[in-house]
């Protein structure tokens, strides 16, 4: 029923044979078609052409067999081996996107077939190949034998770019989350296979309470590693008598390296929760004192929102989108500001600095699209939208420049 389930009507697949351009986008016909020229490079003449998607049913088991899969593809396969992302999809048709890895073999051994005939054996992975003939190219259910299992063939039909990247459909509460109720849904279904998740589940049921009165302003500083987030926001929490809080908590510190190693959306259900515990701080220490909170909701949906949409930044969700905007349930903050400095200079202050950096952060420094991506999706957020501030002065012209800011919109 998987294999038959896999390919719907107005369903398209793509490929990002490029990150510099569109995904190639194709579908599937009875009939011989013929291909266009970027997709006779990517069907080419030489090597075996295989693609796998992962379907099934629970959303956690989804998650980590693609992670599973993904790894093993990235660790087993040789350099003469092309693995591309992949994705079945209906355009504009919300979490209708089933992931997966075109894989292009230019070997002479069968250490592709090896690997993906032992995948195929799961419930949850259907593996198709491909046989070129001419201008014409065909896909199969794929057998070790090169048998095809039943159905006719399907040839391969060029299709027009979806107006909307393929990877924009899945991210409403899978990559970004936009309510506690849904990232808890998440943690709940891996309590029986990551027991530290009723920890981490305990810790927000003891901060539910988020609510505040006409407390003092709360200020967030947001901004890339060595921006001069930590200078700034210690020099503001001196400044003007604040409490600094940061995101996320300390009391999720312990936790961190367990998750980070977690597929997406159990990773990214984590960090959303350690945006409620801190909302829930904010929510306390805003009736003291005026809050200064390093860190928060934008960087969380920002970096998830850059890695889930492959390849360039046009092919992120479009300004306005429902995808950029504040959680209605997560506490708002006065102000936020966007520290931003050119790249040469950012990676000479993470070179001074010598501290290990994040998976995210090391992938900052070698992929120029990400870090584009980050930055526009930090700016495209609204409800409340980050003010950008020049952080390339001395600290003190930057204090002096946020200041002037926070008196003027917080009356501070």
């Amino acid at each position: 029923m998987l294999r038959r389930a896999m390919f719907r009507c107005g369903q398209l697949c793509s490929v990002e044979f490029d990150l510099r351009a569109e995904p190639l986008y194709f579908t599937l016909s009875s009939s011989p078609q013929v291909l266009h020229h970027a997709h006779q490079q990517l069907f080419g003449d030489c090597g075996k052409l295989f693609s796998l998607h992962v379907q099934c049913a629970n959303r956690i088991e989804k998650a980590q067999t693609h992670a599973e899969i993904k790894h093993k593809l990235s660790s087993t396969l040789s350099r003469d081996c092309d693995v591309f992302e992949a994705s079945s999809f209906i355009p504009d048709v919300a979490n209708s996107v089933v992931k997966g890895f075109f894989i292009r073999d230019k070997s002479t051994t069968t250490l592709s077939e090896d690997l993906l005939n032992t995948l195929r054996q799961s419930e949850r992975v259907c593996v198709f190949s491909y046989k070129r003939e001419g201008q014409y190219c065909w896909q199969e259910l794929w057998s070790p034998v090169n048998q095809v299992e039943g159905s006719e063939r399907q040839y391969i039909t060029p299709a027009a770019a979806a107006e909307h990247h393929p990877s924009t459909l899945n991210i409403r509460n899978s990559d970004v989350f936009y309510s506690m109720d849904e990232a808890y849904k998440v943690l709940q279904e891996c309590t029986d296979i990551i027991p530290e998740s009723k920890e981490v589940l305990k810790l927000v049921d003891e901060q539910l309470e988020t609510s505040r009165g006409d407390g003092f302003p709360v200020i967030v500083i947001e901004g890339l590693d060595a921006t001069g987030k930590t200078t700034l926001t210690e020099a503001l929490r001196e400044s003007l008598n604040a409490t600094l809080l940061k995101s996320p908590p300390q009391c999720l510190a312990p936790f961190r390296q367990r998750f980070d190693s977690e597929p997406p959306l159990i990773r990214r259900a984590f960090y959303a929760l350690g945006n409620y515990i801190t909302a829930a701080h904010i929510g306390k220490e805003s009736l003291r004192a005026p809050v200064i909170v390093d860190r928060y909701w934008h960087s969380t949906a920002a970096y998830a929102i850059a890695t889930a949409v492959g390849g360039r930044v046009e092919n992120l969700p479009r300004p306005g989108s429902e995808l950029y905007q504040w959680p209605e349930d997560l506490l708002q903050p006065n102000l936020v500001l966007l520290l931003t400095v050119n790249p040469e200079e950012r990676l000479r202050r993470l070179r001074d600095r010598g501290q290990d950096k994040t998976v995210e952060e090391a992938e900052l420094e070698i992929n120029q699209f990400f870090r584009l991506k980050v930055e526009e999706a930090y700016k495209r957020i609204q409800n409340p939208a980050c003010i950008i501030v020049d952080a390339s002065p001395s600290p003190q012209e930057v204090l002096q420049q946020v200041q002037h800011l926070i008196r003027n919109k917080c009356h501070l």
